[in-house]
């Protein structure tokens, strides 16, 4: 979450104006705030990009072990695994956005 630089100059201030702040306080306070480099749709995009290569390769490798042209199992099951777990991480992530958008709805204003 990005600081407003405003937010961050003001709290530093306060932190050596105070009598009781301990050097662990300070090394936060002078610690650089860093801008993300990235947004969050970025973010997003860039993960549901990684989900659907992770699909798109578990399909391959379903039609190549079906016809015949790979016939190690071992790498097919590893790769259902974790295309599997993808998709259940991407669906689970999905769920609590939708449960925290029907929880802002209902809040009262």
């Amino acid at each position: 979450m990005a600081m407003n630089p405003f937010a961050i100059n003001a709290y530093r201030t306060a932190l050596s104006q105070s009598p009781g702040v301990t050097g662990v306080e300070k090394a936060v306070a002078k610690a650089s705030v860093s801008e993300p480099k990235t947004s969050f749709v970025d973010s997003l995009k860039h993960s549901l990009s990684e989900v659907n290569a992770q699909e798109v390769k578990k399909d391959q490798m379903v039609e190549s072990f079906a016809t015949g042209e790979n016939q190690n199992v071992h790498e097919l099951m590893i790769q259902l695994q974790k295309a599997g777990l993808a998709m259940n991480m991407t669906s689970t992530v999905r769920n609590k956005v939708m449960d925290m958008y029907q929880s802002l709805i209902k809040m009262p204003f």
